[in-house]
């Protein structure tokens, strides 16, 4: 395999992609608006310590906007009639994944660098661990940018479908992880409950970068994280891969 070639593939589905969907309405609703109405919900009128609070709202935030583009980007181009002339180019089912994947994460990157910025400079949120969140960042996005991906990868030709779906899967995700009760005050079956949602690593991983107390090590979030990545990436080039032997 020429890898210069493969890794050029990849990074012209990206540009497709960011060119095309990061304008669309649905990328906008559940990416930005949702997690604004959702922070403002919890936090005003409540006496809350926002030191405490704010690394979840952060992985909110990145939660929602890293994954609200790859739900959309299947099923609108086969509403459009495109998947199929993009699988007749010279690209495998993984570049064309890979590339949404790219896309959603970098979508997800630079929203969320804006609010945690907002929350570092304005209330102000000590980091004391840089180059810590600088990862955990990175290794988010792509996490929760490869759950879009396989979200829309086993659907039809209605985007609005999907975008249910999402919501369906995202919501439950974040009322068991660890933002609204850390993790650390959590116990009994609850506790094992968080364990099974992929936001819950990074929370805590958010936390140990801000001085907030945390339940594992760094090096055992970031690991899990990689782990639900490798999960969701390689799942959705199985699925799109069964689904275009079948003529999607």
């Amino acid at each position: 395999m020429n890898w210069n070639v493969y890794f050029r593939n990849v990074s012209v589905v990206a540009r497709k992609d960011m060119r095309i969907y990061y304008r669309k309405a649905p990328v906008f609703i559940f990416g930005l608006i949702l997690p604004t109405f959702l922070f403002f919900a919890f936090f005003v009128g409540r006496e809350l310590d926002i030191d405490k609070y704010f690394p979840g709202f952060l992985a909110m935030s990145l939660f929602f906007t890293s994954s609200s583009v790859g739900p959309l980007i299947v099923p609108w181009e086969k509403q459009q009639g495109t998947f199929e002339r993009l699988l007749s180019y010279p690209v495998s089912i993984s570049t064309i994944v890979l590339g949404d994947v790219i896309a959603g994460a970098l979508f997800g990157l630079l929203i969320s660098a804006i609010v945690g910025t907002f929350g570092i400079v304005l209330i102000p949120i000590t980091v004391t661990n840089v180059l810590l969140i600088v990862f955990a960042f990175v290794l988010g996005n792509l996490c929760f940018s490869g759950l879009g991906v396989l979200l829309s990868s086993p659907g039809g030709k209605a985007p609005a479908n999907i975008m249910m779906l999402a919501a369906l899967v995202r919501f439950p995700l974040i009322f068991i992880s660890g933002i609204f009760i850390p993790l650390s005050e959590m116990s009994g079956a609850a506790k094992y409950i968080t364990y099974c949602s992929p936001l819950t690593y990074l929370v805590d991983v958010l936390n140990q970068s801000m001085g907030q107390d945390h339940a594992f090590d760094w090096w055992l979030n970031l690991l899990v994280l990689l782990g639900f990545m490798v999960l969701f990436v390689v799942g959705a080039i199985v699925v799109l891969r069964r689904k275009s032997l079948k003529g999607l």
